[in-house]
C-alpha cells in the first residue's frame, strides 16, 4: 500500500483514487479530533467534510516538510478555530442553551449507567473546560498519540509552548478531578 507521500504525488498527477485512499486513511482520526473539539456529531461531520475539501484544494501547497498527518491536523486545528469564531457556532450555542436541562438529568438518572461511562464523561467535561489551546494540545497528544513536535507543527506553536500547554492542562484536569472526588465523598457522607 502506498504511503502518504506517494499518494500525494499521484494526486498531483490527477488521481482521484489516490485522493479517496488518502481521505479514507485519515478520515476517522480527523473526525474524532473535530468531534472532541465541538462535542456534536453532526457539526463534527460537517466540519470534517469541510476540512477534507480544504485539503483537496490545497494539496499542492503541501511542501513535504514534516509529516502529512501534521499538515492535515494543522488544517483541522485552524478550521476548528475558525468555526469557534463563526456565526454558526454562536447560533448553535444559543440553540443548546434553549434545550431543557431535564434531558441531561433524565439521562443521568437511568439506573444502568456504568461507572466507566461516568468517568469518561468527567474526563471529557474536564478536557472541555480547558482553554482552547490547552484542549487542542491534550486531544492531539492523548487521543491521537501525536508527538510534541508534530503538535507544535499542527498548531503553529513552538515545542516549549506545547509542553507548557500540556503541563498546565494536565494540572488543571488533576485539580478538577480531585475536586470531583471530594464532592462525591461529601455526597456519600450525607446519605
Amino acid at each position: 500500500m502506498p504511503d502518504d507521500r506517494e499518494l500525494i504525488e499521484e494526486i498531483a498527477n490527477g488521481s482521484q483514487a489516490a485522493m479517496e485512499v488518502l481521505t479514507r486513511r485519515h478520515y476517522k482520526s480527523v473526525y474524532a479530533f473535530v468531534y472532541r473539539k465541538v462535542g456534536d456529531k453532526e457539526t463534527a461531520y460537517d466540519l470534517t467534510q469541510d476540512i477534507f475539501i480544504k485539503v483537496i484544494r490545497s494539496i499542492g501547497s503541501y511542501s513535504g516538510k514534516g509529516s502529512f498527518r501534521s499538515w492535515l491536523f494543522s488544517i483541522a486545528v485552524n478550521h476548528c478555530r475558525d468555526y469557534w469564531g463563526s456565526a454558526d457556532y454562536r447560533q448553535a450555542a444559543r440553540r443548546s442553551e434553549l434545550l431543557p436541562d431535564t434531558l441531561e438529568s433524565e439521562q443521568k438518572s437511568v439506573p444502568y449507567i456504568f461507572e466507566r461511562k461516568e468517568t469518561r464523561e468527567r474526563i471529557v467535561s474536564a478536557v472541555n473546560s480547558l482553554p482552547e489551546r490547552q484542549r487542542e494540545a491534550l486531544i492531539l497528544k492523548y487521543f491521537h498519540q501525536m508527538k510534541i513536535k508534530d503538535i507544535a507543527e499542527a498548531t503553529g506553536a513552538g515545542v516549549p509552548t506545547v509542553k507548557s500547554r500540556l503541563k498546565q492542562g494536565l494540572e488543571k484536569i488533576a485539580k478538577l478531578w480531585e475536586k470531583g472526588e471530594e464532592d462525591e465523598q461529601r455526597k456519600t457522607k450525607k446519605r
